[in-house]
């Protein structure tokens, strides 16, 4: 996949950034995530080096509160962005466009994925189906009972999915908005997994 951010973009971004105010590294990390829509997430490894040889350079300042280290824009660092607007307007351009090829790249892998989960889910309806066709006729009524009981079954998963997402998507977007990739890639799951019980029941 081709990288992210071009030879040096990054560091100039970073600094885009922080012309609207000092932030710390989990900040600027979140940030850039929020701004790929959850599909990229620079590691701390990326991030604090540029940090570093951006205040060597003398365009950003550093200033601890506790045992947090504060970031800041230097007179000199907003200089350095005032003379590379249209080239941060390009890197813009390159952001959106990783944007829709990471999204792009997600999709496909979740149909992989869902093709391997739909074909599973279709052996197994078979060897239930084989199961049910050799189960002798004196033992109807109790294939009956466990028939009842994998459905009360499958009922408990559904609900405990349902519940387990509910969850983990309230407790997602108390943290950060839910982006249109994550309602996508939540349809397209959704879409893919109905289609798949619906062709194991009607098989």
């Amino acid at each position: 996949m081709p990288p992210v951010f071009a030879h040096g973009a990054l560091r100039l971004y970073l600094l885009a950034l922080l012309e609207s105010g000092p932030k710390h590294g989990y900040e600027l990390i979140k940030a850039l995530s929020d701004r790929f829509g959850g599909t990229y997430s620079p590691s701390a490894g990326t991030i604090y080096p540029r940090l570093a040889k951006l205040e060597e350079e003398g365009l950003v300042a550093t200033h601890t509160e506790g045992r947090r280290t504060n970031y800041s824009i230097t007179p000199a660092g907003l200089v350095e962005l005032n003379r590379r607007r249209e080239e941060l307007a390009d890197v813009e351009d390159d952001i959106s466009a990783s944007v829709r090829r990471l999204a792009d790249k997600l999709r496909q892998d979740i149909r992989v994925n869902m093709q391997g989960l739909r074909a599973d889910l279709a052996a197994t309806a078979e060897a239930a189906r084989s199961t049910a066709r050799s189960a002798a006729s004196p033992a109807g009524a109790r294939y009956s009972k466990e028939s009842d009981r994998r459905l009360r079954e499958a009922e408990m998963l559904v609900q405990s999915f349902r519940d387990d997402m509910r969850v983990e998507l309230r407790r997602h977007a108390g943290a950060r908005p839910v982006t249109p990739v994550t309602l996508e890639t939540v349809k397209t799951v959704l879409d893919q997994a109905r289609i798949s019980i619906r062709n194991s029941l009607e098989g």
